[in-house]
């Protein structure tokens, strides 16, 4: 038996959530979760480095030094709550922030300080997950897929996990394989836009946009974006999904009320979603949601709607799960998967050339 620290911040740029885990031959047991919120300063900086601008790399780099003093703060809260000391931790495994995601160009970029990580901590810290698969001619995401089918998966139950977190992604698990793709837009705008509107990080369940009303007009113009229509392997991000994006196509409805555009963003995100379980779905009768889309009851209830009654829809808690501790546990299993060299990337997913060992070893 043996416990890894997964760290997981994510496109919606809140914070970090972390899960300590241990790992017996297939089974996986969450020992401890915490969260971690990131300042408005932090929040802020990260944001402004989706995008070039002014003394980009010095920048980066002391963002990385903070986001690395809130990883150990993570780190130091399971060591804390579950009573387990730095030694007993075989490593502590981490995403790092996406700034930039362009596997068409041939890199992804999570920035991460993982040396002061591992200084802090006194665990070892594996790393730089993504650019393996990227180097092998994949997308480099989404890397959960495999995870979910590890710790979801079913012998004769076709399912889907829908992960709704900025970009939303799903894995389809079935008894033919795995397979998966980045569907859209998960929360990102929904975050953007009520930031903007309301000066809030979220619409906490979705009560701004249960206040609006969807026009259809401006849903189909949504629709059009190309990267929809792509065939997977396909990924995403902020670098497609901004508000920058979204005000383009806002120029012809200038006259719409601020929660109307809000609860038209909600559909977006529950009808690119069900499209692609629609299509990819193999079948499934069954919708897990992970992530904090799962908390936004109007964007559960739309997807419900999408999909209609033959097809349940429930959160990961349903599978014991809780939603936001999904994706820290996945690294937790990547990191797991590091240290046995067993390949943590599926080609069918990323369209990689194979398997592949992700990540990179930062000792203690």
């Amino acid at each position: 038996m043996t416990l890894y620290i997964g760290l997981m911040s994510g496109t919606s740029l809140d914070g970090v959530d972390g899960a300590l885990a241990q790992f017996d031959g297939d089974q996986i047991t969450t020992i401890a979760s915490a969260y971690i919120a990131f300042p408005p300063t932090l929040r802020a900086e990260l944001m402004a480095l989706q995008a070039a601008g002014d003394n980009e790399i010095e920048r980066e780099a002391l963002a990385a030094n903070q986001l690395a003093q809130h990883y150990a703060q993570c780190v130091a809260e399971l060591l804390r709550e579950s009573g387990r000391a730095p030694e007993d931790i075989r490593a502590v495994a981490v995403h790092g922030q996406t700034i930039r995601h362009r596997p068409e160009l041939g890199f992804t970029r999570q920035t991460n300080n993982p040396a002061l990580l591992a200084e802090l901590c006194g665990i070892d810290v594996i790393a730089d997950f993504r650019s393996r698969d990227v180097a092998a001619g994949g997308q480099g995401a989404p890397l959960v897929p495999a995870f979910h089918a590890a710790l979801f998966g079913k012998a004769g139950q076709p399912r889907v996990v829908a992960n709704i977190g900025g970009i939303a992604n799903i894995s389809v698990l079935s008894d033919d394989g795995v397979t998966g793709f980045d569907t859209g837009p998960g929360n990102v705008l929904l975050d953007g836009w009520i930031g903007r509107h309301r000066r809030q990080e979220y619409d906490a369940d979705g009560a701004w946009s249960a206040s609006g009303k969807l026009i259809p007009e401006l849903l189909l113009e949504l629709l059009q974006e190309p990267y929809l229509a792509l065939p997977a392997p396909k990924s995403t991000g902020r670098d497609l999904f901004h508000l920058d994006w979204l005000d383009g196509h806002l120029q012809a409805y200038s006259h719409l009320a601020p929660q109307d555009v809000q609860r038209t963003l909600v559909q977006y995100t529950a009808v690119t979603l069900a499209d692609a379980i629609r299509q990819h779905g193999a079948g499934a009768d069954a919708v897990y949601v992970c992530g904090g889309g799962a908390y936004n009851s109007v964007l559960m209830d739309a997807l419900a709607a999408e999909l209609g009654k033959q097809v349940l829809v429930a959160s990961t808690q349903a599978l014991g799960v809780a939603p936001n501790r999904v994706e820290a546990l996945a690294f937790a299993w990547l990191g797991y998967r590091h240290s046995e060299r067993l390949a943590g990337n599926l080609p069918a997913v990323t369209g990689a050339q194979g398997d592949r060992i992700l990540g990179a070893l930062y000792p203690r």
